[in-house]
């Protein structure tokens, strides 16, 4: 059993929020109570006096209970850029206390919670700290969802090498088809899963328009018994 898994990607802009809500969606769809968190964001805009990230906003929408907003997303900078350079910006440092303290409330109410990354695993979260210190105080084994473009094989693998390197477990890979015309999907996919030496958990089918209810997710059966130790 595990009460989570944090979701990292091998660049921004891969997916990493709609695979979360998907998996949200077919674990609650199961049965479990299952609320995500993204702790922290670059790029937002003020709803009602409060700056909130759009990604965040969608793992709120789709979590299982009504949660205060920055329980899910507790680091939140308007600039759309590293987060190290978002906190300097406003002259402060991340609270990396705040947002452990913040998923112990999320868990606290959860049968699993989602973590998604910022980024990909070497951000920067200050010129000192690494995004791999916070998911160590987690305590999440890691899933990496890989966007399906030119480039994925490398930034695939490195990133594997790292997460590994940084002594984490990576419970398996998330393909996300993020190009509809993109011509040697088989070809990549055999290459990632001999190349990753990890499970493929789930397969992300390409959505022009977000729609939760339209996608499509194909989750492995490895990844469903994993799940359902949950229930």
């Amino acid at each position: 059993m595990t009460d989570g898994w944090f979701l990292t990607g091998t660049d921004t802009g891969i997916g990493k929020t709609w695979a979360t809500v998907l998996l949200m969606k077919y674990m609650q769809e199961l049965g479990l109570n299952v609320n995500g968190m993204k702790p922290i964001a670059s790029g937002a805009e003020y709803v009602n006096g409060q700056l909130e990230n759009e990604d965040a906003q969608l793992i709120k929408k789709y979590s299982s209970q009504d949660i205060p907003y920055d329980w899910i997303n507790p680091e939140v900078f308007a600039p759309a850029v590293a987060p190290h350079i978002a906190a300097s910006e406003y002259g402060r440092k991340i609270d990396i206390e705040n947002i452990v303290c913040k998923h112990s409330l999320l868990k606290s109410l959860s049968d699993l919670v989602l973590v998604e990354g910022v980024g990909g695993w070497r951000v920067l979260l200050a010129d000192d700290k690494s995004l791999s210190g916070l998911v160590r105080l987690l305590s999440l084994p890691v899933i990496l969802v890989v966007g399906l473009r030119l480039g994925c094989i490398n930034h695939a693998i490195l990133s594997a090498e790292s997460i590994r390197q940084d002594g984490f477990e990576i419970s398996g890979w998330i393909l996300n088809e993020i190009e509809p015309d993109y011509l040697y999907k088989k070809e990549s996919v055999t290459t990632l899963q001999r190349e990753l030496r990890c499970p493929l958990l789930a397969e992300v089918k390409f959505q022009s328009e977000r729609d939760i209810n339209q996608a499509t997710v194909d989750i492995s059966s490895e990844f469903e018994a994993m799940i359902r130790k949950n229930l």
